[in-house]
């Protein structure tokens, strides 16, 4: 099966296997806060739709942590705060998410990632900041006539086409002529899961999205040994989708009685990590469906109502990035796609891996679910998502 990520603001990357002498403690409590502030930022975001969701929360928060090293005073104070990063040093947290980021890379080959910060023309940025960015967050800045607003439009959503190699087209449409800077990331990325699913045995099933509405969709296939979790008080069952590069998705499914917001509500960085370590292997058919992603997301109410308020305000501290008064950020956006079907460059032959000799439990995903995808050497939580009604974008 094949997973395509490409994403304009807040995307993300991934990683392939690393040893895990390369992580530390410094960086492993990074890697958990930044998975704290993913399940904070999610449940805000799904406590306000009822629609399919898909966010990549790795790269906000890198995105986030590159402005952070702009600020000082309260700003700076409150950013750490609302990232779940107090108690850390602002002058070490670049190398720290150097170390981080190089360790989800490595082996990645088919994936493409930037972080861009566009203050407006009017305001020079310090060469440290453009080298700090470039360093340490594999990005850059650029200056824009958010004026001349369509040539604006116009320069944002080329470079969301050069990071992800046209996949993502647009990342906005319009832009206030008043805007003081704009915080973006975009990455495309692809990879396939192992064991793949077998594409001959896909068919058309069920997904019951409510009480009241049914829809036809392909579902893939496999039967296999997969790791499986079950969680008796919040009442989900949790299948563990390992990935070729390291990476690994969790499908969480709620009982066919829960509804899919209680379980939202559970949903944190200790209750995952609590998920993966009660993994058991077991033989399985696996039932899941096809489906196409594509959200869009203005992030500054999502942020402020995390407590990210200064940042947005005029007396905002961005004064790191050089001269007497900084920019105020003006506005967050998130795009993101995925793309998840049988794609594979696994070549099988009838019976092989796809045949277990005893008839094993089946587990169908033929209503709302979560998925999630992390990074298995660090754990870093890389995409979550919600899949409602997988016949709709």
């Amino acid at each position: 099966m094949n997973l395509s990520i490409p994403l304009p603001l807040v995307v993300l990357l991934l990683l392939s296997p690393a040893s895990s002498e390369t992580i530390n403690s410094s960086v492993e409590d990074l890697s958990n806060r930044m998975s704290d502030f993913a399940t904070r930022l999610y449940r805000v975001i799904a406590s306000r739709t009822d629609d399919n969701i898909f966010l990549s929360p790795f790269t906000l928060s890198a995105g986030m942590m590159a402005l952070l090293s702009a600020t000082n005073g309260p700003t700076q104070d409150q950013l750490l705060q609302g990232l779940t990063l107090t108690g850390l040093d602002p002058q070490t947290l670049p190398d720290l998410f150097q170390t981080l980021r190089t360790v989800i890379l490595q082996g990645a080959n088919n994936l493409q990632q930037g972080v861009a910060i566009f203050p407006a023309q009017s305001f020079q940025v310090s060469s440290s900041y453009l080298d700090l960015v470039q360093t340490k967050f594999g990005g850059n800045t650029q200056n824009l006539a958010y004026m001349a607003s369509q040539e604006a439009v116009d320069t944002i959503n080329r470079w969301v086409q050069e990071q992800t190699g046209d996949q993502v087209q647009e990342l906005v449409n319009n832009l206030d002529p008043q805007t003081q800077l704009l915080l973006a990331t975009a990455t495309s990325y692809q990879t396939q899961f192992t064991p793949s699913f077998n594409a001959s045995l896909s068919q058309d099933e069920r997904f019951y999205v409510d009480k009241y509405h049914v829809v036809m969709v392909t579902m893939m296939f496999r039967a296999d040994k997969y790791f499986l979790a079950y969680d008796r008080l919040v009442k989900v069952g949790v299948l563990k989708l390992p990935m070729t590069d390291g990476a690994a998705m969790l499908v969480v499914l709620p009982d066919e009685d829960v509804d899919i917001n209680s379980v939202e509500e559970e949903i944190t960085a200790e209750k995952i990590q609590a998920w993966i370590k009660q993994l058991k292997k077991t033989k399985l058919e696996v039932q899941l469906p096809r489906f196409v992603l594509e959200r869009s997301y203005s992030l500054k109410d999502v942020l402020q109502s995390l407590d990210i308020t200064q940042v947005f305000q005029e007396d905002a501290d961005t004064t790191n990035m050089g001269g007497a008064k900084g920019p105020r950020l003006t506005q967050v956006f998130h795009k993101s796609i995925v793309s998840v079907d049988e794609r594979s460059d696994e070549i099988t032959a009838g019976g092989g891996a796809n045949v277990v000799s005893a008839l094993p439990p089946q587990l169908t995903i033929n209503r709302p679910f979560i998925f999630i995808i992390y990074q298995q050497t660090t754990g870093s939580l890389l995409f979550i998502g919600r899949v409602v009604d997988p016949t709709k974008k």
